[in-house]
């Protein structure tokens, strides 16, 4: 029966299905074929894995993101983050991975981040005579940084499926966001040395102060948001909703860019993208219940402790089975089927439930970038036209960039927890 569904899985995932569906027609078949488990199952598992408080934080975070896109907050951060770097050659694509940096502070989407940051620089890269792969690769690069850098959807769910600590989790991806952009914008420096990009002339330090003080409001939003859980004054749920109460304050006053006719298509785009992600945590729900009555979960927990008995030799199959499951995989229910599995073992090595999180956090963060299923390298190539088959070559050097990472985090974890354990020591 087992080999029966993994065809299924298989033939589904070739048809072209999105990856939500494939895992609810795959238990749907799964169950109807044992007479011990009713049909019915399928349906109650999928409102259970969605009756969780913490996950109200997943649509408020689009909420948020797409607010800010709307009040085209976003394009004031674009132009905030230009004026600091634009007059270095390769200035605008320093600028893309910046922006994204900060984008990241808000949304905690990187889909959100690609279509809001990509449609403005993408078309605008390509106009100042950067190479539609360079334009592509730095921008679908750079917005995975989206889900790494707090507030993060991926890690709220991480949370809710580990019991780890959501606050230690959006402390812990700080250093290494950074640390990837830091290493993007190396990879741009370099690219400069072979392709000459262009620079921009300087902006005026008076039109710039202008600029900063317009921006930093929005610029503040992650501070909001990490700081209220840090200080034990809100849930990462409730923070999601003080952020979107404070974008529109922000678009409704600051920007004046809001009005009711947007309320709308803002609902109606928070809804899409949100059911998309939550629809797929229910069907991995679903699938986790048929997984469990074949004791799967327990026989590649076996596997794990068997053929990877050292930590270093775990930990590098960890970050590469996420590798593989993000090429086809979404995050969400990368995490649902497969992390319950690995909790323990993690623990026998000793490895804590926030440094894993962060190193499937991460790793699932590459998965955005790369083929077939690579939303952000998809959004990307469709704004600039090109093939997924060169979009992906564009992007490889700066997936580099998070494979080195993430290795750091994974063997030398006081990288990422240095900084958070000054902050919140009890934490880690």
């Amino acid at each position: 029966m087992i080999v029966v569904l993994v065809a299924a899985f298989l033939i589904l995932l070739f048809a072209g299905i999105p990856i939500a569906y494939i895992l609810g027609l795959v238990a749907l078949l799964g169950i109807f074929q044992l007479d011990s488990i009713s049909m019915i199952t399928v349906v109650q598992k999928m409102f259970t894995g969605l009756n969780s408080f913490t996950l109200l934080a997943v649509p408020l975070f689009v909420l948020a993101a797409n607010i800010m896109n709307r009040a085209k907050i976003s394009e004031k951060l674009i132009q905030f983050c230009n004026g600091i770097v634009g007059r270095f050659p390769g200035g605008l694509a320093y600028a893309n991975v910046l922006v994204s940096m900060m984008f990241a502070g808000i949304s905690g989407s990187s889909q959100a981040d690609t279509a809001g940051i990509g449609s403005i620089l993408i078309p605008a890269m390509e106009d100042e005579g950067y190479t539609k792969e360079t334009s592509v690769g730095v921008t679908a690069a750079s917005s995975t940084i989206g889900i790494i850098i707090p507030p993060s959807i991926p890690m709220v769910v991480y949370s809710s499926v580990a019991g780890a600590s959501i606050g230690a989790l959006f402390l812990g991806g700080v250093v290494p966001g950074i640390l990837i952009g830091l290493g993007q914008m190396f990879v741009i420096f370099m690219g400069n040395k072979k392709y000459h990009y262009p620079k921009q002339e300087p902006m005026s330090l008076k039109d710039f102060i202008k600029l900063a003080v317009k921006c930093l409001p929005p610029i503040l939003t992650p501070v909001i948001i990490i700081g209220g859980v840090i200080g034990g004054l809100c849930t990462a749920t409730e923070s999601a909703a003080v952020a979107c109460i404070y974008a529109i304050f922000l678009g409704v006053f600051a920007f004046k860019n809001l009005s009711l006719k947007d309320v709308k298509p803002l609902l109606y785009d928070t809804l899409r993208t949100s059911a998309t992600s939550l629809f797929a945590l229910a069907t991995a729900n679903a699938l986790g219940q048929l997984l469990s009555y074949y004791n799967i979960s327990a026989s590649v927990q076996q596997m794990f402790a068997t053929y990877f008995p050292y930590e270093w030799q775990f930990l590098l199959a960890v970050i590469a089975f996420y590798l593989f499951l993000g090429t086809f995989m979404d995050a969400i229910p990368a995490m649902i089927l497969f992390v319950p599995v690995l909790m323990p073992v993690a623990a026998a090595f000793g490895i804590t439930p926030v440094q894993l999180g962060l190193i499937i956090v991460i790793t699932l963060a590459v998965g955005q970038v790369t083929p077939p299923y690579g939303l952000c390298l998809l959004i990307a190539g469709r704004i600039s036209g090109m093939s997924v088959q060169r979009s992906f070559k564009a992007v490889i050097p700066y997936i580099m960039v998070s494979v080195v990472v993430v290795i750091l985090i994974a063997f030398l974890p006081d990288i990422a927890f240095a900084l958070p354990k000054l902050i919140k020591p009890e934490w880690f």
